[in-house]
């Protein structure tokens, strides 16, 4: 599973054995938590494989979607580095075999490897340039270009890189990724098809012009 990942080339043998030696694996099913808000922050969680949900509830009980983490992904870096309780939940969308490095060891390794800190720095640098899109089309975009940019997120090749151009994943699960109903997310994927981005199938979705759902206006 450490062999997929994009930073653990950097390390050296001695560092790769500790971490091989103390980051253990959890399956989690489909909609449990992985993680709640307000929870203590002592891992770094991956994905090997699987779809999970990041979100909030603001005080009016209103749910906020903040990206999704597909295969290859890591989150709570931002945590671990301000020691700070985790300010969101994670959900599995569906079930997920996920990788869990405790806090010493992460700080160990920023520690030790300048490899690994290039790999953060990039990583931190691309969460920030998410998430000031994601306010972004949250607060300008119609519903059609919301769900468009929230699966152009999901095609990040440094937050998300094991993800393909087919993506197995359900209108239910795009809904919840973008903030949206199964219904109007089902209409948002019409859209999108009849303008040639993407294909859809049964359990699936086929990315036609990631360029295009990056770009689309409706």
């Amino acid at each position: 599973m450490l062999a997929k990942t994009l930073w653990a080339p950097a390390l050296d043998a001695a560092q790769l054995a500790r971490v091989q030696g103390e980051v253990v694996t959890r399956l989690i099913p489909s909609g449990h938590f992985v993680c709640r808000k307000g929870d203590a922050v002592t891992h770094w969680i991956g994905v090997h494989e699987g779809l999970l949900k990041m979100s909030s509830v603001s005080p009016e009980g209103k749910p906020v979607s903040f990206a999704g983490m597909a295969t290859g992904g890591w989150l709570g870096e931002g945590s671990l580095l301000k020691d700070e309780p985790r300010k969101y939940d994670v959900v599995a969308l569906r079930d997920s075999q996920l990788l869990f490095m405790p806090k010493a060891t992460y700080l160990w390794l920023l520690e030790t490897s300048i490899g690994f800190n290039r790999f953060m720095v990039t990583q931190l640098n691309e969460r920030l340039g998410m998430f000031i899109s994601l306010v972004e089309y949250d607060r300008m975009l119609e519903p059609d270009a919301r769900v468009a940019r929230c699966l152009a997120a999901l095609f990040n090749p440094h937050l998300n890189p094991g993800i393909g151009l087919e993506l197995q994943v359900s209108q239910e699960e795009i809904g919840n990724l973008s903030g949206a109903s199964r219904q109007r997310a089902n209409q948002a994927l019409q859209v999108l098809e009849r303008a040639g981005l993407l294909r859809v199938d049964y359990g699936s979705i086929t990315i036609l012009d990631l360029e295009g759902l990056r770009q689309f206006h409706s």
